[in-house]
């Protein structure tokens, strides 16, 4: 209807205006043709705007007619709080615009489960780092990209049975730093949890060669500068608009594809006693490229999802005595005075309610994307096709008409099934999971049964942790802790 009227308005004007011009020119006719002009620009721009309104779906028209609403995500301080308050204004389903390009968003369990196809063979959240890396997605046919998905899949697996030791070595090394340390001193959680996390992941996915603390350091910078610009640059248009910022960027992200390039082609033809995640690629029948696409993607975003969960899990446990005391009480019950064991591991089932709780009430990765492939229908609305549709999981997660009480900690509502399954339907648990969360989950849980077990995980009195929410959220300023050790 807008649509329509707005052509209306535009078409009776033009008629007026011509039998104006039929009249012949009147004294000041330069002048007054100047600002018909003018008139005409302006009329032509909110057209424009009102034909780019998404067919009957609420939500805000583009502030610019180039960026489209990226000034208000901007002003809003991220995507997800500018989600925030457009799904408290508009409802479950709204729509905005990413330059001239129609996004649809969808914020509660209810429409997610409308959208959401089981049978997908891409994950959102990577589809969404490739289309900001720029790579190409898939674009296979469907049983190529099941084969592409199931060696993905089946690679984070073996590398985490495979690496199972090193993870327990990594976690006593950092469980030793912390004992040297007196109980007043202040610990930089993030700072050691993304150390961490790097060590971890880049020996899973690449091999011995990060074994050399120097790789380490230099893969662990070039990673902060792509991530950076992934997280915020190409969201808010800056990066495009800072040539010295962008040459960053691009400099950082080819020394990544050299090194991952350097190790695929070591790996062709070989055999290691210790399996890594490119091992099972390229015992798969995909190209370079593709061995490379699917490498970089993992690399990135394991270690920042890891590194996150590590950091917002102890940080949670430092606020939650009781949580802790029962982590603690099942670690105990689990492995008594014996060895951390994979099989062993499974069985702390509360832990895993802990990270769970973690991702939740920490919203760690606030927003994933798809490409609608058909026209569809969410609730009573039609999306078209090639919408780029947004799951706002940020704002899900601290529904209360599905989590009660939702800005509490909380573990033990995941002894609810029902909860359970809502977990596994948003990709965050089941076989609807994100292969980056299923290895930070294993990392995380080595970590803490190691850490828990013999340390007392405590907060900074005082302190107060604000959040920053990008692809995956973190704190804005260092998180702080002290520890002790246990009796």
């Amino acid at each position: 209807m807008v649509f329509k009227a707005g052509r209306l308005v535009a078409i009776s004007r033009r008629v007026r205006y011509r039998r104006e011009e039929a009249q012949g020119p009147s004294p000041g006719f330069s002048n007054v043709e100047k600002l018909r002009k003018k008139s005409r620009q302006r009329r032509l721009r909110r057209s424009s705007q009102a034909s780019r309104q998404a067919a009957g779906i609420p939500g805000v028209p583009p502030t610019e007619e180039k960026d489209g609403n990226l000034p208000d995500i901007v002003n809003s301080g991220s995507l997800h709080e500018f989600l925030v308050h457009l799904h408290e204004r508009y409802g479950p389903v709204v729509s905005f615009w990413f330059g001239r390009r129609l996004v649809v968003s969808l914020g509660t369990v209810d429409v997610l489960k409308q959208h959401i196809n089981p049978n997908k063979t891409s994950d959102p959240f990577e589809t969404m780092l490739k289309s900001l890396l720029r790579y190409q997605s898939t674009g296979g046919n469907v049983s190529e990209n099941h084969m592409r998905k199931k060696l993905y899949e089946n690679g984070v697996t073996a590398s985490l049975q495979s690496n199972f030791a090193l993870l327990l070595k990594l976690s006593e090394e950092l469980l030793d730093k912390w004992l040297s340390y007196p109980e007043s001193q202040h610990v930089p959680l993030s700072q050691h949890m993304l150390g961490f996390a790097v060590k971890s992941v880049t020996q899973m996915v690449m091999g011995s060669t990060f074994e050399d603390g120097q790789e380490v350091v230099r893969f662990q910078k070039n990673h902060g500068t792509v991530w950076a610009e992934i997280g915020k640059g190409f969201l808010d248009g800056s990066l495009d608009k800072s040539a010295n910022r962008k040459k960053q960027y691009e400099d950082a992200l080819m020394q990544l594809e050299s090194i991952l390039k350097k190790i695929i082609k070591e790996r062709r033809g070989m055999n290691f006693n210790q399996h890594i995640f490119i091992d099972s690629l390229v015992q798969g029948n995909l190209n370079d490229q593709q061995i490379l696409e699917d490498s970089m993607i993992f690399s990135l975003a394991s270690c920042i999802i890891t590194a996150k969960l590590c950091t917002w899990a102890i940080c949670f446990l430092t606020t939650s005595e009781e949580v802790q005391k029962k982590l603690y009480e099942e670690i105990d019950q689990v492995f008594g005075k014996g060895p951390i064991t994979p099989e062993k591991i499974e069985q702390l089932r509360y832990c895993r309610q802990v990270l769970c709780e973690t991702v939740r009430a920490a919203r760690l990765t606030p927003v994933s994307a798809r490409l609608q492939d058909v026209e569809g229908k969410v609730d009573k609305f039609i999306i078209p096709r090639e919408t780029l549709v947004l799951y706002a999981l940020g704002v899900v997660l601290q529904d209360p008409r599905t989590w009660p009480s939702p800005h509490k900690f909380d573990p033990e509502r995941f002894d609810d099934e029902s909860v359970v399954k809502t977990f596994s339907l948003l990709g965050f648990s089941g076989t609807q999971e994100c292969p980056e969360l299923r290895c930070a989950y294993m990392v995380t849980t080595v970590l803490l049964s190691v850490l828990v077990r013999r340390l007392h995980l405590l907060s900074v009195e005082g302190q107060v942790i604000e959040t920053k929410y990008e692809l995956v959220t973190s704190s804005k300023e260092e998180a702080w802790i002290t520890v002790s050790k246990r009796c």
